[in-house]
């Protein structure tokens, strides 16, 4: 367990050697990919749709060619069961994006917890955990929701 504890910090808390960093992964992509499927899991149930959403999501807001994405959803999905929290993804992306951009992802994350058509009592706790680590005002993350459920057109 030691060792696992470690191996953890030196993970998450030392820099990268130079030159050994995955080239093409963009580590706001994998910390938003990362979330993604949390909310996805947060259920117990990973649906087809869920996934689908997920890897349109990856394709079309991080410009990842389709015949990548699904490289990018492994290594998220990776990081995502490696980690001991959310708030290495959501820390990372609070940093990087601005309010506008955490609010497209926000809308982006209701569309999967409601790809299934229902809204699990864990999926929506989550989802407020994650907007408040994101620093989403709860307004907007009302906004974001409304957006999300009237868009579907599955």
């Amino acid at each position: 367990m030691l060792k696992s504890i470690q191996d953890f910090f030196k993970r998450t808390m030392e820099p990268e050697p130079e030159g050994e960093e995955e080239p093409g992964h963009d580590p706001v992509a994998v910390a938003a990919c990362a979330l993604m499927l949390e909310l996805a899991h947060a259920d117990d149930e990973f649906t087809d749709d869920e996934r689908r959403h997920i890897e349109e999501a990856v394709v079309r807001h991080f410009n990842v060619p389709p015949e990548t994405a699904d490289e990018l959803i492994a290594l998220a999905d990776e990081e995502r069961r490696r980690s001991v929290d959310l708030f290495q993804f959501t820390s990372l992306i609070a940093a990087s994006y601005d309010e506008g951009q955490r609010m497209v992802l926000a809308e982006i994350m209701w569309r999967i917890v409601y790809s299934d058509g229902e809204l699990a009592k864990h999926e929506h706790y989550l989802m407020h955990k994650v907007s408040k680590l994101l620093d989403l005002r709860p307004g907007y993350l009302a906004e974001a929701k409304k957006r999300a459920t009237t868009r579907r057109v599955d």
